[in-house]
C-alpha cells in the first residue's frame, strides 16, 4: 500500500512561527505603549494648566486683581493653603467652589502639597502657566 503523507514540514513551520514574530514586533514598536501614556499624560497637563490659568483670569475680571500670592518668580503652586507648602495659595480660586472645585495635580509628579504645576506673572501681569513634570521632552506652558 502506498500512502502519501500530508502535512507542513518543519521548515514550514518554522518559517511561519518567524513570520509572525517579525510582524508582532513591528506592531509592538507602532504602538510603543509608553510613548502613548506619556502623550495621554501631557494631555491632562496642559489641559489642566489651561484649567489654572482659566481660573485665575476669571477671578481677575470678578475682582480686579490677581490673586495676591502670584508673584513674578516662577513658583510651585501648592494643592491646599497647608503651612508645609512653600509655594503659591491659590485656595482663594476654591473657595466656594466659584472658580474651580479643585486645584488640579500633575498625573505623575504632584505631592500631598505640591500640584506639580508651576505660576509667575511677568511686569504687565500677564500670568504664565507652566508644568514642568513634562514627559517626552514637551514644553507644557500657557500664558494670557
Amino acid at each position: 500500500m502506498n500512502m502519501k503523507k500530508r502535512g507542513f514540514t518543519l521548515i514550514e513551520i518554522l518559517l511561519v512561527v518567524a513570520a509572525i514574530a517579525i510582524l508582532a514586533g513591528i506592531v509592538i514598536l507602532a504602538i510603543n505603549p509608553s510613548k502613548q501614556l506619556g502623550d495621554t499624560r501631557n494631555a491632562q497637563r496642559h489641559a489642566d494648566v489651561t484649567t489654572i490659568l482659566n481660573a485665575v483670569y476669571q477671578y481677575y475680571i470678578d475682582t480686579g486683581s490677581l490673586p495676591a500670592t502670584i508673584t513674578t518668580t516662577s513658583t510651585h503652586i501648592c494643592q491646599t493653603s497647608a503651612t508645609t507648602c512653600t509655594g503659591v495659595d491659590l485656595t482663594v480660586l476654591t473657595a466656594s467652589e466659584k472658580y474651580v472645585v479643585k486645584i488640579p495635580a500633575d498625573p505623575n509628579s504632584a505631592t500631598t502639597n505640591d500640584t506639580g504645576y508651576a505660576i509667575f506673572r511677568d511686569a504687565n501681569n500677564r500670568v504664565t502657566v507652566s508644568a514642568p513634570g513634562a514627559e517626552q521632552s514637551a514644553v507644557i506652558s500657557v500664558t494670557r
